[in-house]
């Protein structure tokens, strides 16, 4: 088969001159899209570029020179590209250098410009007035409320008066009388009342005391012969040791109501206050009760006529051995019942100082660790616990550790 399509006239054959250059270059024909893929990045934008001048980039004849032109392309590229980073660098800090001039020369002029607010924080005060500051705020950390120490001192200071005449009204009542009155020792009437007598006349004395009745609950009273029982002394005696009880009773109730508020704050913001103030007040009841206990056996007379003059006008409570008063509570129905009041007292403020004795567990602290057993063992363990007893107050209260409040 035979190709007989003409040949154009513009067109070489290259059957003619083999040797001949072809016609059509793609190196020279830079602005054919054909040939694009044959040149590299960089040369293709130089050609481009160069394109508008009439000057076409030489292609390298094979492969591995191709290869070797776009790295070294890239190369230059990438020097380029930091080159035009350094120099927007050097900008940027020039125009940075020029700001604060600029703005010198602006604040001479009409507008002011304000430093900001944070610039004051850049200056470090000296380092008195640090050490200063240091020390105000560890003491403000170390300072406790005022308030919590107020209440555990009165509640220290409230609970002897409390325990006193609690003690007082156990003993102003029938059953103290009536174990008196039946108790083996005590001594008889030498005027006819005998235990049954002085039970019923007695009770009546008692109750007037903590009732709201007038004299006249004792003033017409009377005995078996239809006479007065009491003279109007005594009748007057007795409503003045009614005034002193029920002043006494009023003032106890009132303290043990401020000291139930006080112990509701405490148990709920001060932890181990109650305990505190209650271990305070077991001990101020004990010496309290110490010191009056020794004045008593040392002189019985001297102490109940002191007591009696203090509270009641001179000449108002003594008697003759005839009155009715003196037949039911003799001199020994007082020492009894004072034996009896100082050892309530006693008692009770010993099992308070039991109670509230501030062991490691109720402060809150971990149990104290046992020495290794051997020669040193013991004293080991003792030095361990002088050590931790010394320090509790100072150690820190952690919080897996819950003190036990009372």
């Amino acid at each position: 088969m035979k190709d007989n399509t003409p040949t154009p006239s513009g067109r070489l054959d290259p059957r003619l001159d083999p040797a001949a250059r072809p016609a059509l270059d793609p190196a020279e024909d830079t602005d054919e899209p054909a040939f694009e893929w044959m040149q590299s990045a960089p040369a293709a934008r130089a050609a481009e570029g160069e394109g508008a001048a009439g000057s076409a980039a030489a292609q390298p004849e094979s492969r591995a020179d191709r290869k070797a032109a776009e790295a070294a392309a890239a190369e230059g590229a990438g020097t380029d590209r930091n080159a035009e980073a350094g120099q927007d660098a050097a900008t940027d800090r020039k125009t940075e250098s020029r700001q604060p001039s600029a703005a010198g020369s602006s604040s001479m002029g009409t507008h002011y410009s304000e430093p900001l607010p944070t610039s004051a924080l850049q200056v470090r005060p000296p380092q008195e007035e640090v050490e200063r500051r240091n020390a105000e705020r560890e003491q403000a950390a170390r300072a406790k409320p005022v308030l919590p120490r107020v209440l555990q001192v009165l509640l220290a200071i409230f609970y002897p008066v409390i325990l006193l005449v609690l003690a007082v009204r156990a003993v102003t009542s029938p059953l103290f009388l009536w174990v008196e009155y039946h108790r083996p020792g005590f001594p008889g009437d030498g005027y006819g009342f005998n235990a049954d007598d002085r039970m019923t006349y007695g009770s009546y004395a008692v109750d007037y005391l903590s009732n709201w009745s007038g004299p006249r609950y004792l003033g017409e009273l009377v005995n078996r012969s239809g006479e007065k029982l009491f003279k109007d002394g005594e009748v007057s005696h007795m409503a003045d040791v009614k005034l002193v009880f029920l002043s006494a009773f009023g003032a106890g109730a009132l303290l043990i109501l401020i000291s139930i508020i006080a112990i509701i704050y405490l148990r709920r913001r001060t932890p181990g206050g109650v305990r505190r103030g209650l271990f305070a007040g077991s001990i101020v009841t004990l010496v309290l009760i110490i010191g009056l206990g020794t004045l008593a056996a040392l002189g019985w007379q001297q102490f109940f006529t002191e007591f009696h003059r203090i509270f009641f006008a001179a000449g108002s409570w003594t008697f003759a051995l005839e009155d009715t008063l003196i037949r039911l509570f003799p001199g020994q129905f007082w020492i009894d019942a004072g034996l009896v009041i100082a050892a309530l007292v006693l008692i009770t403020a010993a099992v308070t100082l039991i109670l509230t004795w501030p062991t490691r567990r109720r402060r809150g602290l971990a149990p104290a660790r046992k020495g290794r057993k051997g020669a040193d063992g013991e004293g080991g363990a003792e030095g361990s616990d002088m050590k931790d007893d010394a320090g509790a107050d100072e150690a820190p209260q952690t919080g897996n550790v819950r003190p036990v409040n009372l």
